[in-house]
């Protein structure tokens, strides 16, 4: 592929899914990455409360394995939360669940996208702490054209395994852009401009997030509770940077 998809000249660049991260994530010296529901927005959840979050592509036995290898817990599937083992992607649920100093987070979506940045600076942004991620880049310089950034949005997933492009991420990856384009950030290309005029332009994002597809599904599966979570604007101060195979709070850095 030549390099017309890279966004070359722009400070700040947007893209979709695990395949653009590992295309443009060659191109810059960091990578956010924005899964709303739920990786990016439960990495907050249990780094607030002081957990180290190791972010795994797969929930199988080499998640377990890899759990035991770094002593660690592991999250599983929201359905599969007992009282021994009660973390999960779950936001919600891991509020509620007891302190883990370590934990191994499956999700295909987020881990595989944090996984393909090797080599960059790999921040976790959502909804929850857009404007705390901003405020972090910008402080340290990223989103010009001389450290250039890019911004993945997740998306999910279509039975046949294709990419699906979610109204959450987009909204999310949105607020991450408006928030380092109010402190400087920039240029911006016209694709990380187009996300950001969908998050000013959306009037309510918590209600439009609650009635996308993949809100309806969550609520619908009964995690009402996950959404009610995500959708919570500005309200965290920490920045999840991978450090180490570990997201850590980088809010001080």
């Amino acid at each position: 592929m030549s390099d017309w998809f890279l966004q070359g000249q722009y400070g700040v660049r947007f893209e979709w899914g695990p395949v653009g991260a590992r295309h443009l994530a060659s191109d810059t010296g960091c990578l956010v990455v924005v899964d709303v529901l739920s990786f990016t927005t439960s990495v907050t959840v249990a780094v607030e409360a002081g957990t180290q979050v190791f972010p795994c592509a797969w929930r199988d036995e080499t998640a377990a394995a890899f759990a035991r290898d770094k002593g660690a817990e592991l999250a599983v599937g929201r359905r599969a939360v007992t009282p021994a083992s009660p973390w999960s992607l779950s936001p919600a649920a891991l509020r509620r669940a007891p302190f883990t100093p370590r934990l191994v987070l499956p999700s295909p979506n987020g881990s595989a996208i944090s996984a393909a940045a090797a080599g960059s600076t790999v921040v976790a942004g959502c909804l929850r702490n857009a404007a705390a991620v901003g405020r972090l880049l910008a402080r340290q310089g990223h989103g010009t054209t001389e450290r250039p950034l890019v911004v993945i949005a997740a998306g999910e997933r279509w039975p046949d395994g294709s990419l699906r492009p979610a109204l959450e991420d987009l909204l999310g990856a949105g607020a991450v852009i408006d928030a380092l384009a109010a402190r400087g950030g920039g240029p911006l290309s016209p694709e990380a401009a187009a996300a950001r005029a969908c998050f000013d332009r959306t009037s309510d994002v918590a209600a439009a997030v609650t009635s996308c597809a993949s809100g309806l599904e969550l609520a619908r599966s009964g995690f009402a509770d996950d959404v009610a979570v995500a959708t919570e604007l500005d309200v965290c101060a920490v920045v999840p940077v991978l450090t180490g195979g570990a997201f850590h709070d980088g809010a001080g850095a």
